[in-house]
């Protein structure tokens, strides 16, 4: 598999928290991606459990996380393996966790995919992963087109 990181440590004018940052890339694989979430959230359970955030927001970052690397992996590269997933993960001491996740394809418009919960569409087995993240964060917006997907997650203290 082939992945590169990078950790960096920072304090940001914007944000007067500290934080520290992971940046992560995996070639577009389905094996890919359970090994990626594995990574990222060893990094954010770290940080984050230094903060002493609540467990289920840590399992509600997991869930997110998976459903937007599959969706850059299936849907935006069309799991083609020469082509890059980016992930910046950015987890501040105040107990907020931003996740980046970038590809390479063309882009949607996430206003055109369908809402899953309408009664015509809760038997099928897909269509679910956006709205998934939507309910489990605390900001979801999706940029460039739709390659990119910013996702924030405000953790509760323990």
């Amino acid at each position: 598999m082939n992945t590169t990181q990078h950790i960096s440590h920072t304090t940001d004018i914007s944000n007067s928290a500290p934080f520290v940052e992971l940046h992560h890339s995996f070639s577009s694989r389905t094996t890919a991606i359970s090994p990626s979430i594995e990574r990222l959230m060893k990094f954010t359970r770290f940080f984050m459990g230094r903060c002493g955030t609540a467990e289920e927001d840590e399992d509600a970052i997991e869930i997110a996380l998976h459903e937007a690397l599959a969706n850059a992996v299936v849907h935006g590269n069309k799991e083609n393996p020469h082509k890059q997933v980016y992930v910046d993960c950015r987890c501040s001491l105040d107990g907020e966790v931003l996740i980046t996740v970038r590809d390479e394809g063309e882009g949607f418009d996430s206003s055109s995919v369908p809402d899953p919960t309408d009664p015509e569409r809760r038997l099928l087995t897909h269509g679910r992963g956006i709205h998934i993240i939507r309910t489990l964060l605390d900001e979801v917006s999706f940029d460039e087109n739709g390659t990119v997907v910013r996702m924030r997650k405000r953790m509760k203290r323990r």
